[in-house]
């Protein structure tokens, strides 16, 4: 199949072959842009492969603390409390909250790369200050910078492997992309295995701040500008040459993010329009639950099967293995997405998360409990990313950008609330309604996305 696009008044008429990986049909050169090297395959992987090592990072840093959290609880030196562990937590969290709220007026200013470079800048340091802290406020600080630099990483990076690859892989990218993240949930819990026992917990906070060292450099090397933001900052031509250097559509000014706080304040406003006026309140609630899972579950897993009378190793293998089910359920999730839909992918995974749940809450034997534990991990964290994926098919490409943005934003109040809703369970000795409260969140992401993706359908 060969594509003719006609640029220029003159009606010149350039013709490349369509061969594409990692982008959707449609995709052309810019008139304005020299021709060029018809783009290779290797190129948008790169966008892909930076973004992953990125989240890789991520999901270690965001799942270290679960991963050391017993050994925490049991020095007395920390001044550690299941209460105070849930607080902690959810500082984590607020701070990516806050994090990706800011990353959006940073992104305006500098662009996706230079926020990527700072976030994995920022949570590196943090890891490294909760590394040396002697107390739990100082402690508590250092996740609280940690989270800052998180929150402006996930969204970027779900940004650009999806503008390199939009069309019907989109969902596809997405859960390759967050395997990454569980990729980094099973080193964290393997550090917390192995390094904590040999050198403490602190020796595994160090082992947090490595990104500063391996990432950024790579980033700094080959990660390219985003060509959207490129035209949205003014900068046409640099933008159209970068989007034929990469085999991707010309960007549009209708295709770009909005610039400045007041546009992306009118951007959401649009999202409550048409469709959206129904779509969208069931969507963010999607997300709401799908982090409060995420985030609740990653931290107080390890604690809570131990308190469930599993030893320490077992309880931080617990860990390993959801992480080790949500690489499979992402690929899986991602495959299956492309030929149902991802909002009804979405709604099953969901329903299946909150049976596994309730499965855990019962006495089983060891090796079942770590059959249903992965399986659960196969639905639990592949849920929350097909929430992301649902985002290009309710809304038209204009709003897409701030969809997905205000989707994560909104998202983020359930990562605050879940490891804190943990923590009050576990202080209280109710182990077993942590289970089944987490459990009724899977139920409600069902229904919210059930009906947000039927909303669109109908539409």
């Amino acid at each position: 199949m060969r594509e003719i696009i006609h640029a220029g008044a003159s009606g010149t008429r350039l013709r490349m072959s369509t061969a594409r990986i990692l982008r959707g049909p449609g995709t052309a050169a810019a008139g304005t842009a020299a021709p060029g090297p018809t783009p290779t395959r290797r190129r948008p992987l790169v966008v892909l492969a930076l973004c992953w090592l990125v989240v890789l990072f991520d999901g270690m840093d965001v799942n270290v603390y679960g991963a050391v959290m017993p050994r925490m609880l049991a020095d007395p030196g920390t001044g550690l409390t299941p209460a105070t562990a849930g607080t902690v937590g959810s500082w984590t969290t607020f701070g990516m909250l806050i994090g990706a709220l800011v990353a959006g007026n940073l992104t305006d200013w500098a662009g996706r790369r230079p926020v990527l470079v700072g976030g994995t800048l920022l949570f590196s340091a943090g890891s490294a200050l909760c590394a040396t802290a002697q107390g739990v406020e100082v402690f508590g600080l250092g996740r609280f910078v940690t989270g800052l630099g998180l929150g402006g990483v996930m969204p970027v990076c779900l940004s650009m492997v999806m503008e390199f690859a939009p069309g019907a892989r989109a969902a596809l990218t997405a859960g390759a992309l967050m395997t990454s993240y569980h990729v980094g949930g099973m080193l964290a819990t393997v550090l917390g295995l192995t390094l904590a026992d040999d050198s403490g917990w602190r020796a595994v906070f160090w082992a947090g701040a490595v990104p500063a060292l391996v990432a950024v450099p790579l980033l700094l090397w080959r990660l390219p500008e985003s060509p959207a933001v490129l035209l949205a900052k003014g900068h046409t031509a640099e933008a159209r040459r970068l989007a034929h250097r990469y085999g991707l559509r010309p960007p549009h000014a209708t295709t770009a993010p909005p610039a400045g706080a007041r546009a992306r304040l009118h951007a959401a406003a649009a999202l409550f329009r048409g469709t959206g006026r129904r779509a969208t309140p069931l969507l963010w609630s999607a997300s709401f639950c799908g982090l409060l899972l995420v985030y609740g579950v990653s931290t107080w897993l390890p604690q809570l099967m131990r308190a469930a009378g599993y030893g320490p190793t077992s309880s931080v293998a617990f860990l390993l293995a959801i992480n080790a089910g949500g690489i499979v359920g992402m690929l899986i999730a991602g495959a299956v997405a492309t030929r149902f839909g991802a909002a009804r992918v979405s709604a099953v995974w969901f329903l299946l998360t909150a049976a596994g749940a309730l499965l855990l809450a019962l006495p089983l034997p060891l090796p079942l409990t770590y059959v249903i534990v992965t399986v659960t991990g196969i639905w639990l964290f592949s849920a929350q990313v097909m929430v992301y994926a649902t985002v290009p098919t309710l809304y038209p490409a204009p709003q897409v950008s701030a969809g997905l943005g205000w989707t994560t934003g909104v998202g983020r109040l359930g990562a605050v609330v879940g490891p804190a809703l943990g923590g009050t369970v576990v202080a209280h000795g109710a182990q077993q309604w942590a289970f089944v409260t987490f459990a009724a969140a899977g139920l409600t992401g069902a229904l919210a996305i059930h009906l947000a993706g039927r909303t669109a359908r109908k539409a």
